[in-house]
């Protein structure tokens, strides 16, 4: 494809997969044992395929989510790969329901298809198509770490470091305040002085019992605290961050930069972390990252990494990437993790693809753009390490993954 040539949306292929986490996440509204993914491919006339995948968080939710894009395909179709313009389209569509939630997110689906789809026209990762460069990029381990008592945390703690991380991230929000005070100093005895330590409330907390909380956990060298109410009352976060001495972390609820912005102007966070998804794909970080600069927040990442290692290496203040695999990871591939700043991206698209059986399957060598996790065994360079893109490739079988479907990359 020669680079700058038009691209036109000739078709829009979803479909749902559930995949087994390899820790589940346990937390005070619930555990997520499975990850409910929707595989996004935007196919144009000329041959180039854009694909991207969408986190459900619950398996309800993985359904109407895919029926929803599947519903928008012929909206789009014949249309002009222009990110601006098939955004303002959607807008339009849904401008009387709103664009958040199932709609906000088959909305952010489409908006990443459709830049990765223009980076591999252009052959040349997302973060270079966006005017940035290619850079190494900070990392956490946000696996694990749930609700599980001080000795577990402990010990998983120090299982993620094993493979190299310098960060981490646990949860808190245990019915007794001494419990989250046990765990955050059971995990530091695990881990050193050394390693960022940093806890999510899940928005377990009322606004007092947060300030009581945050309060006490002051002294215990906590990176930040996030989300210690809930994620859409500014003003109660506002309050918390007045009384505390750590910084309060937000950011992974706001739907679309205009929540960001409310955010912001109330002074409920410290720091901001986006989702690619909920704030709108990579044109809404773009628009994230605006807003971030200009009120100097640092930002962070939630989720999506193949993607968040691209928009972060264009975002001015940046700060830490959120890894959290939804699949099992090598243990010699992790090594390249290391926790330290992860390898830049160099190669087109977001490289990420899926294949027969729709099970995570093992990375290998991650530190030369191997996939820190992969569908089906089908590999390419992955985004925090390589490129723009994820490469998702489908196939007949059966969307439920089951353990047969395990099987390790061939070289």
């Amino acid at each position: 494809m020669t680079p700058h040539a038009r691209l036109t949306v000739r078709d829009l292929r979803v479909r749902a997969v559930s995949v087994p986490m390899r820790l589940p996440l346990q937390t005070s509204s619930g555990t997520i044992r499975i990850a409910p993914l929707a595989l996004i491919d935007l196919d144009t006339e000329e041959g180039v395929t854009g694909s991207t995948y969408l986190f459900c968080y619950t398996p309800l939710v993985l359904k109407p989510v895919t029926e929803l894009l599947g519903n928008l395909a012929p909206l789009i179709r014949g249309d002009a790969v222009a990110p601006f313009e098939i955004n303002q389209k959607l807008l339009r569509q849904f401008r009387l329901l709103g664009a958040k939630g199932i709609t906000g997110m088959a909305m952010a689906g489409i908006d990443m298809a459709v830049w990765d789809a223009l980076a591999r026209a252009h052959a040349m990762p997302l973060a270079r198509l966006l005017g940035g460069q290619p850079r190494r990029i900070a990392a956490y381990n946000s696996c694990g770490l749930g609700l599980i008592g001080s000795e577990r945390a402990a010990d998983e703690a120090g299982q993620l470091l094993d493979s190299g991380f310098q960060a981490i991230k646990l949860r808190l929000g245990y019915p007794e305040l001494k419990t989250d005070l046990e765990v955050v100093r059971a995990v530091r005895r695990s881990i050193g002085d050394s390693v960022q330590l940093m806890a999510d409330y899940n928005q377990a907390l009322t606004v007092a019992e947060a300030i009581r909380r945050t309060e006490a956990l002051a002294g215990e060298g906590l990176h930040w605290i996030e989300e210690p109410t809930r994620a859409d009352d500014y003003q109660g976060h506002a309050q918390i961050r007045q009384k505390t001495r750590t910084s309060i972390q937000m950011g992974e609820n706001w739907w679309g930069a205009h929540e960001m912005a409310s955010c912001l102007a109330a002074g409920a966070s410290d720091l901001g972390m986006p989702d690619a998804m909920k704030i709108g794909g990579v044109s809404g970080w773009m628009q994230a990252a605006a807003l971030g600069e200009a009120a100097g927040l640092p930002l962070s990442t939630h989720l999506f990494p193949e993607i968040s290692a691209h928009l972060l290496a264009v975002s001015p203040d940046r700060a830490l990437a959120g890894i959290r695999r939804l699949g099992e990871p090598h243990p010699a591939g992790a090594a390249a993790d290391r926790g330290r700043p992860r390898d830049r991206p160099r190669c087109p698209g977001l490289r990420h693809r899926v294949g027969r059986g729709c099970r995570p399957t093992p990375s290998r060598d991650v530190s030369r753009g191997a996939s820190p996790w992969q569908l089906g065994g089908c590999h390419r360079r992955s985004p925090t390490q390589a490129g723009a893109g994820h490469r998702h490739r489908r196939s007949a079988a059966s969307s439920r993954c089951t353990p047969a479907d395990i099987r390790p990359r061939s070289r």
